[in-house]
């Protein structure tokens, strides 16, 4: 007799009496067990029940909350976590490289420190997560990626590493600059430029708040403020009015290769004039810009960006909330690339 367990019954604990029987091969020997459709060979419970637990824990109970209400053990609970996310990661195959890429670094532990994310942001899932942000540490598992050659299009923030990386190993892929990062670090030099020239003034939270937004999202009174405190600092306003006409032709979208030339002009006038205009702060935004003017310029033509990516950053933290941090990697990698997608 067999005694499995089963689904529970609303709170109550269901047990399966199986009368199983013997068998011996007349040709070789051998002895077995009758077998049960529903039960894997040397399972105690049946798997329906083992998925109800991976159901539950899956959506956010503990292991020893699960494990009480199912009368199991904890470590039961994340041994069949675990077996199912295996099955269902071998269920999917290993999937092409995609054609659109996007790469991003985010913090896994404070031993291990970041991990760096491919997404597939056609797809809007996870393609793999690989331990380490340098080009050492991506190295030997991009030397083992099979189709890189398919990938088309890969977006990333302004990091150097991760050009040289994608220039390496993506031979047929073009560069897109994330527009988020590209509009962020431009007002990051400008709060810094703002700092020298006024340094009381760029510490109140109110002006501050106005100088980040875009000049379409402020309201009249608003304005009238900010005309009001640049009385006081004219090249502040002509500096100020510089960014918002940067940002706002950063921010076009969806321009054909004819309705790129203009703007790639203009971009070009604008950095000549940071590298020229003698402020420390602005001089290095120019020079970052014309670094990256071709990954810039592939903004408007192209307008993917890593917003998925970011995204998919936040349900990876709640995954180690959840888990109360983790230790092994492996596992780690495993329930991300289950889980998010």
């Amino acid at each position: 007799m067999r005694r499995p367990r089963h689904e529970s019954w609303g709170l109550r604990h269901t047990v399966l009496e199986l009368e199983s029987r013997k068998f011996r091969c007349l040709q070789c020997g051998r002895q077995f067990w009758q077998r049960f459709p529903g039960i894997l060979p040397r399972r105690r419970a049946t798997e329906p029940f083992r998925r109800s637990v991976f159901v539950a824990h899956w959506d956010g109970s503990t292991r020893s909350r699960v494990a009480a209400r199912a009368g199991i053990g904890s470590a039961t609970v994340e041994r069949w976590f675990h077996d199912h996310l295996r099955r269902e990661f071998s269920e999917r195959g290993s999937a092409p490289c995609p054609r659109v890429l996007g790469i991003d670094e985010h913090f896994f532990s404070r031993r291990a420190g970041y991990a760096t994310t491919f997404c597939d942001l056609r797809g809007h899932k996870i393609y793999d997560v690989v331990l380490g942000r340098s080009e050492a540490a991506v190295e030997q598992y991009l030397a083992k990626l099979e189709g890189k050659e398919r990938v088309r299009l890969v977006c990333m923030d302004m990091s150097s590493t991760y050009r040289a990386i994608v220039r390496k190993h993506f031979p047929n892929a073009r560069i897109v600059a994330d527009r988020f990062h590209v509009i962020r670090l431009i007002n990051l030099h400008f709060l810094t430029c703002w700092r020298e020239i006024d340094p009381v003034g760029s510490k109140h939270r109110g002006l501050l708040s106005l100088m980040r937004r875009h000049r379409h999202n402020l309201k009249p009174e608003q304005v009238v403020k900010l005309e009001s405190y640049f009385e006081r600092f004219p090249a502040l306003r002509e500096i100020y009015r510089f960014k918002q006409r940067l940002c706002y032709l950063l921010l076009k979208k969806h321009r054909t290769r004819q309705q790129c030339v203009p703007l790639i002009q203009r971009f070009v006038k604008a950095v000549e004039a940071l590298k020229q205009c003698g402020l420390a702060a602005l001089v290095t935004l120019g020079e970052t810009l014309g670094s990256w003017s071709a990954e810039i310029a592939t903004m408007w033509r192209f307008t993917r960006n890593n917003g998925i990516t970011e995204g998919f950053h936040t349900k990876m933290e709640v995954l180690q909330r959840q888990a109360y941090g983790f230790r092994n990697f492996q596992n780690y990698r495993l329930r991300v690339r289950v889980m998010c997608c």
